[in-house]
């Protein structure tokens, strides 16, 4: 990725009179953190980057713009959001468009072509991080790290996020501006992790996850982070009625979870978000992946990758065979 084209593409568009600001990804204060960016001016552009660091979706900020109502003599700013979106990103950019999220005519999309990022606490376990910030850029055998002046040659594989194994689409599968030429893009991992807990028998799975939801928090920073769970109102936070109690217990927390997924489906593009925020570490990416792969290879639907197609959950097809359905 040319940073110097990067950087001067991003104070073009934010230059624009019809565009209020820029999402990107900019340096954070340590180590290899890697902070999103609200660019409003050419000047600021020059913060930007994009690394095998730049794990976030940004498109969960597009649905946080001020809404109305607004204060009392504020007008809304209508003018366009721009965001760099990866492949994965672009994906849910598309969904939002899809599911009427979003508009297109309110968003300006700066595609990057990914070539994978990082499992960044694989990172932190392998090469321990400092307090001064790292660089991590991509070469020829994988991933070049630049830490305390020196400079490491990492394979792909040895870092490469579960995600970008498994990803289909790391080329951005709709945008207005490119920034740098199409990946080459790589045949997908099996996915271990949902034939993991496939393999095991109903009890067992039962038991496996009743570990995992018993850690959950009930922080909810899987649902916050999701750039799909846009909902002003979550039903799964009210109170008249009530479906689903304050409580952190299993039970509850089984509901939550089942229910978040469930209302996933057909949905989830598969970043991986709600995973890498987990501060409890469940895997959720199994969860959502599980249904992702029964949606796609059972209704031949794949969420994130048509503009113009419906919602998954409005669709029908009146010469659908329904041959797995008893």
């Amino acid at each position: 990725m040319d940073l110097d084209k990067l950087r001067k593409t991003a104070a073009e568009v934010v230059a624009r009179e019809d565009v209020r600001y820029l999402l990107g990804w900019k340096k954070g204060t340590f180590g290899y953190r890697i902070a999103p960016g609200f660019v409003e001016d050419a000047e600021s552009a020059a913060e930007l980057i994009f690394s095998p660091l730049c794990t976030a979706n940004l498109a969960t900020y597009l649905t946080l713009t001020e809404k109305p109502p607004l204060p009392r003599g504020q007008e809304p700013d209508d003018r366009k959001v721009a965001v760099m979106v990866k492949g994965c990103d672009s994906r849910a950019v598309t969904q939002l468009l899809i599911e009427k999220g979003i508009e297109r005519e309110s968003v300006v999309i700066i595609g990057c072509p990914c070539p994978g990022v990082v499992d960044h606490e694989l990172l932190a376990e392998k090469y321990p991080e400092t307090e001064e910030t790292a660089e991590l850029k991509w070469s020829d055998k994988g991933f070049l790290l630049l830490q305390n002046g020196e400079e490491t040659e990492i394979a792909r594989d040895e870092l490469l996020a579960e995600k970008c194994r498994l990803c289909r689409y790391p080329n951005p599968v709709v945008s207005d501006i490119m920034v740098g030429e199409p990946v080459e893009t790589w045949e997908p991992d099996d996915d271990q992790g949902v034939a993991e807990v496939e393999g095991k028998n109903a009890e067992v799975r039962w038991e496996y996850w009743q570990e995992q939801f018993s850690n959950c928090l009930r922080c909810y920073s899987c649902r916050n982070v999701c750039p799909l769970c846009y909902c002003e109102d979550c039903i799964l936070d009210r109170l008249n009625p009530t479906w689903i109690y304050r409580s952190v217990n299993f039970s509850e927390n089984t509901a939550f979870n089942l229910a978040r997924a469930f209302h996933l489906a057909g949905r989830c593009i598969e970043c991986g978000e709600c995973e890498r925020v987990c501060p409890a570490n469940i895997p959720l990416g199994k969860l959502n992946r599980k249904l992702a792969r029964e949606v796609r290879e059972k209704y031949g639907f794949e969420p994130g990758v048509d503009p113009e197609a419906e919602p998954f959950q409005a669709s029908y097809k009146p010469d659908d065979p329904e041959e797995f359905i008893l």
